[in-house]
């Protein structure tokens, strides 16, 4: 099971996305040298890329992720704030309409994560990573199968902008292509037994649409979260307004299996206002000028190959973020659990013989937290395609809505809950606290129906509307 990793090692990271991006920097300080293919050409500024079509799409690098990026690379976060991007803090920096009713009140806090556009982020730790040295990306190079047999992965086969197929020797193939990863596919063909997969698909689609910051409110607009209401009769939708660099903010909503997602400006608007279980939405966008059109993505089931679980896995190969656990992006914990990944293979990479069976279960482990609050909450909607809910799941869910009616009152309980939500510390240690169990089994005031904006905000974002 062990592969030959230090300082002669050559690794190969298939995908230089930002679960890509964050592996290479995590293994280049032990290995000899890292090599990133990518099928894209990777542009030098921030922008598109036509094989990452969710970066058009909102992202927010939660407090968690955040303070592991800077673990991984020092100077990260200086760098995306000289960059434009925004430095939220939460709860300070967020409204949050939670899901069992009501908003979170906000209050001042040390955790702080990461609003940008999708594209700046990778950008500036691309560059962070190239400039520390040790790492080389390669563009337009397609992955097509692994190197080896069923004992060891020894390198990548892959294909060239001119449709050549080259081969890749390596010690270590990283497999960071995300919820297109074809990797239980080229271990079949090396003989190696496929992963059992899981799936939770709650049908979310959604909308997005890039707006320009109301007048006076380009660095100071709050991040804006509006959760599915699971009480009522039927869900609601859910929404976001994230801003980002350059004045913009860019602004999805959408809704379970049943919605259609809005395609033009006029739906887009309607369903801000009642679609969702706050007007709130549609205040802020009411005279907002739009900057671009409107992009729709069904690409939200949650995802789980169970390669830790494969008994004979192959020496030389592991797979990171999204390739191994793809998750509902609607709960914003994507980006998080590819810095986890990133973590746990600069944890074991320090070893001269580094057993890839066991860096793939502690890769695993990465996810299984995000798995859980993902797939509990998707299997709470009508129409979910997966494993019916327990009892203790339904348990959960009463649990989950009393502490998030609970930290409508009590601020202590809601810094557990907001430091549980974006991966700033383990959800069970933070809401199985003594003090969030007794505070949550104390009577409960009704939940807060208005937004907690403050007066400057109630005149900049809503025109004095609220």
């Amino acid at each position: 099971m062990a592969s030959g990793a230090g300082a002669g090692a050559r690794a190969v990271v298939l995908g230089g996305g930002f679960a890509g991006i964050l592996a290479a920097g995590a293994l280049a300080p032990h290995v000899g040298a890292v090599t990133v293919l990518d099928r894209d050409d990777l542009p030098h500024t921030p922008a598109h890329r036509r094989g990452l079509p969710q970066d058009r799409h909102p992202h927010f690098l939660g407090p968690g992720g955040a303070d592991l990026v800077e673990h991984l690379l020092p100077g990260a976060l200086a760098a995306l704030w000289g960059a434009g991007a925004r430095r939220i803090r939460t709860n300070e920096d967020l409204l949050l309409y939670c899901s069992a009713g009501g908003w979170l009140p906000r209050y001042r806090t040390d955790r702080a994560g990461v609003a940008c556009s999708r594209a700046l982020l990778d950008h500036v730790l691309r560059e962070r990573v190239t400039a520390a040295g040790g790492v080389e990306f390669r563009t337009r190079c397609e992955p097509v199968g692994l190197l080896g047999d069923a004992a060891a992965v020894t390198g990548v086969r892959y294909r060239d902008h001119d449709g050549g197929t080259h081969w890749l020797t390596a010690d270590l193939v990283v497999d960071a292509t995300g919820r297109a990863s074809r990797a239980p596919g080229w271990l079949a063909a090396l003989g190696v037994p496929g992963p059992r997969t899981q799936v939770v698909d709650a049908g979310h689609a959604y909308a997005t649409r890039v707006f320009r910051a109301r007048p006076g409110t380009e660095t100071t607009a709050p991040l804006v979260l509006i959760q599915a209401e699971t009480g009522a009769g039927r869900p609601s939708g859910n929404a976001a307004l994230v801003p980002i660099e350059d004045g913009q903010w860019i602004v999805t909503v959408g809704g379970m299996r049943g919605t259609r997602a809005p395609a033009d400006g006029a739906e887009f608007l309607d369903y801000a206002r009642h679609g969702v279980g706050t007007p709130l939405l549609a205040d802020l966008l009411a005279d907002a000028e739009p900057l671009t059109g409107i992009l729709r993505s069904h690409s939200t089931c949650n995802r789980r190959h169970r390669f830790d679980r494969v008994r004979r896995w192959p020496r030389g190969f592991v797979a990171v973020g999204d390739a191994a656990t793809a998750l509902n992006p609607v709960y914003g914990q994507g980006l998080t659990v590819a810095a986890r990944c990133a973590r746990a293979l600069r944890t074991w990479i320090g070893d001269d013989a580094v057993d890839t069976r066991r860096l793939q279960r502690a890769v695993g482990r990465a996810g299984v937290l995000p798995w859980e609050v993902a797939t509990r909450q998707d299997r709470r909607f009508p129409n979910t395609v997966g494993p019916a809910l327990r009892a203790h799941d339904r348990l959960a869910h009463r649990y989950a809505d009393r502490v998030m009616r609970t930290a409508q009152h009590r601020p202590a309980v809601g810094a557990r809950l907001i430091d549980a939500m974006f991966l700033a510390a383990p959800a069970l240690t933070r809401l199985g606290d003594p003090r969030v169990l007794a505070a949550a089994a104390r009577r409960v005031p009704g939940p807060l129906s208005a937004p907690p904006l403050t007066e400057r905000e109630r005149a900049l974002l809503t025109g004095g509307r609220l």
